[in-house]
Parts: C-alpha cells; sequence; structure tokens
C-alpha cells in the first residue's frame, strides 16, 4: 500500500513521487524496500526505496543495539530528559552517512519538483545533509521512545521483549501518540517514517514534541495485554513446525 500523504503546498508532487514506496515490513526492517522491490519484478531500487532501507536499517540497528543492552528508559520524565541531553550519534554514523548518500536524488528530485528549474549541487548536498541530520535526530528519539516501551513489555511479562513488537509500537506511537494501537495490522510505517524525517531535514520542521507525546503514551501501554495480543497473533498452528 502506498501513503499518500504530502509536504504541503507547491512541494506536495514532488514529495509524493520522490518518496513512493512500499510499506508492509514485518520483522527485521532493513531490506524491505529490496525485498518489495523484487517481488514488483523491478531490476534495481527507486531512490526513494533506497532511502526507506538506509532508513530501516539505522532504525534496525539503534533499536537492536539498545534491546541488547541492560539499560531501560523507565518513565517518560527519564526519556525527555534523555532527549534534551547530549546525543550519542557516533553509535549510528555509518547509518547516517548511507541515509546521506541516498538522500540526494531524492532531494534533487523534491528541489526540482518546487522551483521546476536546476537547482545548484551545493543546495542539494547541503538538504541531503540536513536529512541525515533529521533521520539522526529522529532515530535517537525512536531508540528512546522503544527503550520506555520495552521496559513496559518486560516489566509486565518479566521476559525480554520481542524485537518486532518493540518496533512495531514505537514507530506507531511515534508516528501517531493519540492513535489507537492495532497488533493485527502487522505493518511497520517505515515509508511514512522516512518521509516525516526528510521533511523535517529539508523544510525545517522539528519532531521534538510529537517524541514527547510518544513517550507520555508509551507510558501508559498495558503490556501484558500487548504481549499477550501479540503472541496470540503470532502462534503457529498446531501440527507445524
Amino acid at each position: 500500500m502506498t501513503l499518500h500523504s504530502r509536504a504541503g503546498g507547491r512541494d506536495g508532487r514532488g514529495y509524493d513521487a520522490a518518496m513512493r514506496a512500499p510499506e508492509t515490513l514485518p520483522r527485521s526492517l532493513g531490506g524491505r524496500a529490496r525485498a518489495a522491490g523484487k517481488s514488483a519484478g523491478l531490476g534495481a531500487l527507486s531512490a526513494g526505496e533506497a532511502l526507506v532501507q538506509a532508513v530501516g536499517g539505522a532504525v534496525d540497528h539503534a533499536i537492536d543495539r539498545m534491546l541488547l543492552g541492560e539499560e531501560r528508559v523507565t518513565s517518560a520524565a527519564q526519556g525527555k530528559t534523555l532527549l534534551a541531553g547530549d546525543s550519542d550519534a557516533e553509535a549510528i554514523a555509518g547509518d547516517i552517512q548511507r541515509v546521506v548518500v541516498v538522500a540526494v536524488p531524492v532531494v534533487r528530485r523534491l528541489a526540482w519538483g518546487a522551483r521546476r528549474t536546476r537547482v545548484p549541487w551545493l543546495m542539494v548536498a547541503s538538504s541531503a545533509i540536513s536529512v541525515g541530520i533529521a533521520v539522526s535526530a529522529g532515530v535517537r528519539e525512536l531508540r528512546v521512545v522503544a527503550s520506555l516501551v520495552a521496559h513496559r513489555l518486560e516489566q509486565a511479562t518479566g521476559e525480554r521483549s520481542d524485537p518486532a513488537l518493540v518496533k512495531k509500537l514505537a514507530i506507531d506511537l511515534y508516528l501517531h501518540p493519540k492513535g489507537t494501537l492495532r497488533l493485527d495490522d502487522d505493518r511497520l510505517r517505515l515509508v511514512r517514517l522516512t518521509r516525516k524525517w526528510v521533511s523535517s531535514g529539508v523544510f525545517g520542521r522539528k519532531t521534538s514534541k510529537r517524541a514527547e507525546q510518544a513517550l507520555d503514551a508509551a507510558e501508559r501501554l498495558d503490556g501484558a495485554a500487548l504481549s499477550a495480543r501479540w503472541a496470540e497473533l503470532h502462534r503457529k498452528p498446531a501440527g507445524t513446525s
């Protein structure tokens, strides 16, 4: 399914075309855009798909690294304090560099759609770097939200949380802090997440307020009910290996 959210104004059509990519992304985020492209018979990734894949890899690495550790964010207040502090972007520096590289053709297409003329290379490169910075900040926000989600699930069950469930809940809360969580909808909305961070970088939009709302929502999660429902939905039928 393709989402149709737009950057707004005269940039809308260029933005929608630049970021059109598959949305259904189950367990591991990295490589889903490539798989979707192959299933559609495409020999190579489009610029938008490559960017979605790069963002997915950065999100995967950041959250998986957090889950391997023992430390967790235990409250929304703690999460907000962490986000207000210094960043440790070095841990995902390689992922962000890849995002900057693959963002260049997307930014060029966005700029062309907005101006209908050739855009200086320096402006394109500067905007691509801004996208990389926005993705770095967004991944950090999402990792903090995911840490609080993992804490809520683990406190309720006494077990390590399923990475796939943590990623789904964190992304859904980050995109729609006031929305209703639906675990039977197994999509990870990575395309919409990428669009949000691209628009944040290109158009100077902030995501910090939404991250704080996501932390508030994560603090209210019913970890026991969510874990039970997730296990029910993913239980293998009897007789299957």
